[in-house]
């Protein structure tokens, strides 16, 4: 009986780290759109466009 009984614990506290739970992938989900929002208003901002712009140019241009 106490065997089973360890073993039972254990199961337990092996499930409870199985994975995320539903909270957990809500903040989760929300950090990862707070950083793509973040990340898309620092590449609409005119000075990091012009740079993209040219490293493309300049990509472009060492190819051909």
């Amino acid at each position: 009986m106490t065997r089973s009984l360890s073993f039972r614990c254990r199961v337990i506290l092996a499930r409870a780290d199985a994975g995320m739970t539903t909270a957990e992938y809500a903040v989760g989900t929300l950090a990862a759109c707070a950083f793509a929002a973040t990340l898309l208003a620092v590449v609409r901002s005119g000075a990091i466009r012009s740079a993209l712009s040219d490293l493309i140019t300049s990509a472009l241009s060492m190819a051909s």
